[in-house]
Order: C-alpha cells, then structure tokens, then sequence
C-alpha cells in the first residue's frame, strides 16, 4: 500500500513537481495534517488560524483533484491550526470553495470533536481526568472558565469514516498519527508498523535530508516493514534522519503513547535501501489497557499590550535592575486609586547579551484592553525617562523599534486544560457526519 503526505501542515507549501512525482504511481491515501499546539492556545481560544488561507487553498487546489482522480481518501487531520468545530467550519469552507471553483464532486466525512465543560466536570467528578505533568494539577474553577475544550482523537472516527467510504475526511482535534495510521489500520497491517510510520510521516520530508516540513514524503507500506522515500529528487531520506524523527515530540525513545496503547520501537531496525529509501521493521504494538483520550482547553486570561525597544547607552544597560524596579513601583503608585486590585501584570522581557546593546520589551496583561493601554504607557514613558546614578544624558533611554510604539496585541489565552480523560469508548467524542459534495 502507498500513502503519500503532503507535507508537514496544510498551508506551509510543498514542491508540485513532488506532488506529480508522488502520483505518477498508484497512491491509496493522501494525508495532511493541519494543526498543531505548537503556536500555543491562542489559535483555539479564539477561533482564528494560524495558517494563511491562501496558502491552505494552494494546498489543496493542486492535492485534491489528485486524490479524486486516483480514488485515494484524503484525510486532514486537526483542522484549521486548533481543530476545534470553528476551525472545521472554516476549513470545510475553503474545501467547498476549491471543489465549486474546478467542479469537483465527493463524499465528505467530518469528525468534530469539541466537548461540553459538564463533560469535562463529569470526567473530573467521577476521578476520569489525568494529570499529564505533577506542574500542571486538574483544577474544578479552571475547567468552569474554560471557554473552548477539544478532545484529541485517534484513529478509531477516522476508520469509521473509511468505512462509509468517504473520499475526503476532515477532522477536529486529531493526535496526528491518526492521519495515517488509521488506513495502515483498516487495511489490516500490523499496529506497530502503522503507528511508527505514521509518527515519522505525519511531518512531511522532515525525515529527509535537507530537512523540509513543507514538502511531499512517501510511505510504503508492506507485511512486515515499510520505506519512506521523499518524492522531491532533491531530498533523500537516511538512517539518521527517520530514526531521529522517530525521536521527535518522544519523551521515551522507545515508546509512542497512543490513545489505543504504545508503539513498542525497542526491536525497531532501520535500513538503508538505496541512496534516498529507508526501511523500517520490527516495530511492535501493545493495546492500552485503559482508553485515554487528552483534552485540551483554553480560558481568557487577559489583554495584552507590548511595546518593544532597544538600549544602546553601556551605563543603561548596567543599570537595568534598577530601571525595572523603579518604573514597576512607579506603575503601582500611580494606579493603586484608578486601576482595581491585580488587574494588570507587567513584565519586562529582555534579550541580547552583547554589551552595547540589549532588547526590551514591555509586556503588559491586563483584564481589559484600556487597562493593559494604560500600564503600557506609564511603563513606556517611566522607563524612556528613567534616571539613576551617574546618567550623563536626559535624553531617552529607549529607541523605539515602531511608531506607534505600544502595539495592540488583543485577548490572551491560556491553558486551563490539559488532561488525559479515562473513556469506555474512543469514538466517545468524536460526532461523525457524511455529506456529498
């Protein structure tokens, strides 16, 4: 069986000569992933994408009429950058667009898999949710804050959807192994190959040499091995490279956790076939003896405002200890009568080591925009004035790197979830729909 990956994440470009390449054979599944936690919970608290939609319609312009063409399922994983049922919605939107604009017809398979606080206050009440981190403890008030929560699916919906015969699946929140794993799965070859292919595959020609997210892999998979080979002639994959992408995101270098159970790579080999084919076998599977499920759930924490400078004067930048606590108590006076109690937090970020010059940025959350303005402003002025001992200058202390220099950046999510949830069924989430297109 040949399954082809775009690339690394939908919208991040790829070679359409690879593509070409890739379906000058046979292909069965075309897969993509199209999210990630990476860039942090703000893309879920807000609903927006962090990927450009025109770099996501390119992608799929030039990949869709090549799956219909060649009966291959398309499966997206993690829609629109956070894969909540917002992200879907906008992603199903450019899909439509692209099949009305070249008259494309196809059965669409969708999985949304957002879920109710109560489900998630059920799992807590009932001693169903897992702390993934001893840092990170469940908390009752921070899952009733929660304003968006999304469960991370596997393969079970995405086999599901195979067996309605969908040509296009488009998933929520998805584990990105899921993508391709799932018709390893279906097609009856074993877990443990499926899975570790999927891990590898699941970031494009990232396991090639030169390393690329945005480009075109191919996988091959057999009874008892699979090969990887790029589908761009400038890129060959190694040994080196699939075994250290099979590290990647791993905190054990032997085990892949999965919502079905664990990736076993101690017996794992990896052979080079020709100059730009690796070979992989021996990877086992072990079922979990527990479903798990991870959340992932954001809350408002605040707005934010910044306003980025540099110092260039020595005598400043050796008196910045100073500078900071100066204008951090100056702030406090002058709003202990107009702002409430703790509804700001200000923070000074600095960067650069040389001794000349050194990178400030003035980060200021407060809980309403007006209140993070206003903080920003009296840290801003306060600190481009700011005096201390043997200062030779009354001119500014900061240059400023734009006019205007305090920059509007908006709401500011965090993390209010981050959990395993014990469930009596990976299909539990997961809502499951089939349209014609």
């Amino acid at each position: 069986m040949k399954i082809v990956a775009l690339n690394g994440l939908l919208g991040y470009g790829y070679s359409e000569e690879a593509l070409n390449t890739a379906f000058s054979e046979k292909v069965d599944y075309l897969g993509v992933d199209a999210g990630s936690t990476d860039p942090g919970p703000y893309y879920l608290g807000s609903g927006k994408s962090f990927t450009d939609r025109g770099a996501v319609k390119r992608d799929l312009a030039l990949a869709l009429p090549k799956a219909l063409e060649h009966k291959a399922p398309f499966i997206i994983g993690t829609a629109g950058g956070a894969g909540s049922d917002e992200h879907v919605k906008w992603l199903k939107e450019i899909l439509l667009e692209v099949a009305a604009e070249q008259s494309l017809s196809f059965k669409l398979g969708t999985v949304l898999s957002d879920v109710s606080t109560k489900y998630v206050l059920d799992k807590f009440e009932s001693g169903k949710l897992i702390n993934m981190s001893d840092e990170f403890p469940v908390n009752k008030q921070a899952i009733e804050e929660s304003t968006r929560i999304v469960s991370q699916i596997g393969i079970a919906p995405v086999i599901k959807l195979l067996e309605e015969n969908a040509d296009v699946i488009l998933c929520g929140r998805a584990c990105d192994t899921a993508i391709y794993a799932a018709p390893c799965i279906y097609e009856g070859y074993k877990e443990g190959l499926s899975f570790h292919m999927a891990k590898i595959m699941e970031c494009g020609a990232m396991c090639s040499e030169p390393v690329a997210a945005a480009d075109v892999m191919q996988g091959y998979m057999y009874d008892d091995y699979f090969e990887l080979r790029p589908a761009n002639p400038i890129r060959k994959c190694t040994v080196d490279r699939v075994a250290a992408h099979t590290l990647y995101e791993q905190s054990n270098p032997y085990l892949i956790f999965e919502p079905d159970g664990v990736c076993d790579l101690t017996n794992s080999k990896f052979t080079q076939v020709d100059e730009r084919t690796v070979r992989v076998s021996g990877s086992e599977f072990k079922e979990a003896e527990e479903k798990t499920l991870k959340l992932e759930g954001v809350k408002c924490s605040g707005y934010r405002t910044i306003c980025p400078a540099t110092i260039y004067d020595t005598d400043t930048i050796k008196n910045i200890d100073l500078i900071i606590n100066t204008v951090t108590e100056f702030v406090k006076e002058n709003t202990k009568n107009t702002l409430p109690e703790n509804s700001y937090e200000i923070n000074f970020k600095l960067n650069g080591g040389a001794e000349s010059s050194l990178g400030v940025i003035i980060d200021v959350v407060g809980k309403t925009q007006e209140v993070a303005d206003t903080v920003c402003a009296l840290a801003r002025s306060r600190m481009l004035h700011c005096d201390y001992e043997g200062r030779k200058s009354t001119a500014g202390n900061l240059a400023f790197m734009f006019s205007p220099s305090d920059i509007h950046v908006g709401a500011v999510y965090e993390f209010s979830v981050f959990h395993l949830a014990k469930v009596s069924s990976l299909l539990e989430t997961a809502k499951i729909s089939v349209e014609e297109v």
